[in-house]
């Protein structure tokens, strides 16, 4: 008697597995398995990676997708190979406008590769021949039908070569090309032979305005500008928001798209700083901005000496005037007398004494200053904050420049941003964070939209190198390095010791390498004079005013600023600089001459044709030697739609307006003392 059907067909085994018909792992960039969105910049190029494989030998391609807020499809492109046997894939995506974007990867059986390279081996070895011609035949025959209605182009190459393939008339050598030819292949690139085409999941791509990933820094103290001494008693009258409004042309005249400013808050008397960070103040010394809090007012006051909210909101109204955005300082720290210490002592750290502990990094004490404490009102000093940072919002301030994050809990800045991105996506936040590397990248995954960076230590090219692949390849989806070349806190031996090209060579480095960078005031006047035992600057204007002549180190010629100028207008005329995964490394014969480039694709507009930008940057890094040798060049990096006869290009040194045939390998020459760097741009 013969069995009995099954009542029901099989489950499908396929159901509910990790692993599609194609695998795709390592799916870049992802944080934290898609539980934070990865940074991106409105128009600028984000770089996509996965590990794609199957079982077997059948030819392998990939496609990455790029899905608008509103979940459309807004951009599906190709995906390269990586190195053989890695599996790996890359490609580009580059969203349009703001908003909370998505990217998948698919993977997928190549049909025609897999036909075409099996055809020429069998074909080779004449082994099924007429199998493998009629398999190609009827495999082009199908993509004919199925391309006919959204690539009718491709679909009439197919059929003529389907057609050939099957014309037993002919040869079998002109068969397989007329099935194989470079037509052919290019009807494949833009109408892909896909089978088992496999998704992965959809993962959160986070793109924010120009300022948040893209933009030059200038950071200067309000009190200085302005401030004068008096000869005879030698007191000082403080700058203030009128007087401060008067460099702002300059600055922005150097190219700068933002000016930063310390904190401009009332000023703690307990414990005030004197000059070099002495413990014992005049009663004339300003003392430290960022001891916050006096009988004034805190987080919430501006200085008296400063001025008013109304001589404020005119600052930043000439600040705009110039297309300059202006930064401010966010310190979340309190002098003794803040009003906070006395109405929500809570908010500190009560010592077994009974004091409120202040501030320390050993060796470094900071009596002037207060550090909060998240733990005990954890709400109450949470909401605190957020009304401040609203005000400021309110005030005119789209940019906040925090201090010291690291000293926070973590789960307070991924709160606070996201609480003001959610109502203002514009607000952009700057960590000024030099710590572990564990913190940095947690602050940036929390949502800081930028950050200081290890770059200000990074001097020779092996630490370039090393620092720059880091950056612009492995950190890129969650950490946005500002490159600033200076700080109050921060002068390196590199500037104390190595003279004006020094100076000059790390502003090369910072405005070239990176879309984001930043520089000091008195930096353009090659000031380098250090603090005996430190890497601050002697008498340094944290604690006390300065009175710089910037005009007239210029009109002697004894300033840096004409050549930042310089600097920022190459950046603004080539995009390929404002981007940041875009940056390859090359070969230099000289141990001090770092070589990298950067390249873009430019779309066409309505009134630009498509266009690609490309700069390749050669600088002795030594502050103190001329250096030559041979540059070797990954011409694969450059993306050359084709070389002259004898393989050279033309390239436009930015800084000299000298042109030169480049080819793959190269002479250089570079005096660090008279010209440090070439700047090349690759003429087309």
């Amino acid at each position: 008697m013969p069995a009995a059907a099954p009542s029901s067909a099989p489950a499908d085994p396929r159901q509910g597995l990790r692993f599609g018909r194609i695998p795709i792992t390592n799916v870049q960039p992802v944080l934290e398995a898609g539980s934070f969105s990865a940074k991106a910049i409105r128009g600028a190029d984000v770089q996509v990676s996965a590990v794609i494989f199957r079982e077997g030998h059948d030819a392998l391609g990939a496609t990455a997708i790029l899905l608008a807020p509103d979940k459309s499809e807004a951009q599906r492109t190709a995906m390269k190979p990586g190195a053989k046997g890695s599996d790996s894939w890359h490609g580009v995506l580059t969203p349009a406008f703001e908003g909370a974007w998505s990217f998948a990867i698919e993977g997928w059986t190549d049909n025609y590769a897999t036909w075409a390279h099996n055809a020429q081996v069998k074909i080779n070895a004449e082994v099924d021949v007429e199998v493998m011609l009629a398999e190609g035949a009827l495999l082009l025959s199908t993509a004919a039908k199925d391309a006919k209605a959204t690539a009718p182009e491709a679909a009439k190459v197919f059929k003529a070569a389907a057609r050939t393939l099957a014309d037993s008339s002919l040869n079998t050598n002109d068969r397989l090309a007329g099935g194989t030819g470079k037509e052919v292949r290019a009807a494949v690139a833009h109408f892909p032979l896909r089978d088992h085409v496999t998704r992965s999941a959809e993962y959160p791509l986070m793109v924010e305005r120009d300022a948040a990933g893209r933009g030059a820094w200038y950071e200067f103290f309000p009190r200085s500008e302005g401030a004068r001494r008096n000869p005879d008693t030698g007191e000082w009258t403080s700058g203030n928001f009128r007087t401060a409004a008067h460099r702002l042309p300059a600055v922005a005249a150097m190219g700068f798209d933002v000016v930063y400013l310390p904190p401009i808050h009332p000023i703690g008397t307990i414990n005030r700083k004197g000059p070099n960070n002495s413990l014992v103040a005049a009663p004339a010394d300003p003392g430290s901005p960022w001891a916050i809090g006096s009988a004034a007012g805190g987080h919430d006051a501006i200085h008296p000496d400063l001025g008013t909210e109304a001589d404020f909101a005119a600052f930043v109204a000439a600040a705009e005037e110039l297309e300059l955005e202006v930064a401010l300082d966010l310190a979340l720290q309190c002098a003794p007398d803040h009003p906070w210490a006395t109405e929500h002592p809570q908010w500190f750290t009560t010592r077994v004494d009974g004091t409120i502990a202040y501030a320390e990094n050993p060796p470094k004490k900071y009596q002037d200053i207060y550090p909060l404490n998240f733990d005990n009102d954890p709400a109450g000093l949470s909401a605190e904050i957020l009304r401040i940072v609203r005000l400021w919002i309110e005030r005119g301030v789209r940019i906040f420049r925090v201090d010291n994050p690291h000293t926070k809990p973590v789960w307070f800045w991924e709160w606070l941003i996201g609480t003001i991105n959610a109502e203002r996506p514009d607000v952009v936040f700057l960590a000024e964070a030099f710590t572990r590397p564990a913190m940095m990248a947690a602050l940036g995954r929390a949502g800081f939209q930028q950050s200081y960076s290890y770059f200000t230590w990074r001097n020779t090219k092996e630490e370039l190198e090393e620092y720059l692949v880091h950056v612009s390849h492995e950190s890129a989806g969650y950490f946005r390095p500002n490159f600033f070349v200076n700080t109050p806190d921060i002068l390196t031996e590199y500037l104390q010791y190595g003279g004006p090209a020094a100076f000059k060579i790390r502003a090369i480095l910072a405005a070239m390498s990176s879309p984001l960078w930043g520089m000091y005031a008195g930096y353009e006047l090659y000031e380098h004079v250090a603090r005996p035992g430190s890497e601050e600057n002697i008498d340094n204007e944290k604690y006390e005013y300065k009175d710089r002549d910037f005009a007239a180190a210029q009109a002697n010629g004894k300033s840096l600023a004409p050549f930042v100028s310089r600097l920022n207008e190459i950046r603004r005329a080539h995009p390929a600089l404002l981007d940041l995964q875009n940056l390859s490394l090359h070969e230099s014969s000289d141990d001090a001459t770092l070589v990298f480039s950067k390249h873009k694709n430019i779309a066409a507009t309505a009134t630009e044709p498509a266009r690609k930008d490309t700069i390749i940057v050669v600088i002795n890094v030594d502050p103190h030697s001329m250096r030559e040798g041979q540059v070797t060049l990954d011409l694969d990096a450059l993306e050359l739609d084709g070389l002259s006869p004898d393989g050279t290009f033309l390239v436009n040194d930015l800084l000299t307006g000298a042109t030169w045939n480049w080819g793959k390998k190269n002479y250089f020459r570079l005096d660090a003392h008279m010209e440090p760097a070439h700047i090349l741009h690759v003429r087309r």
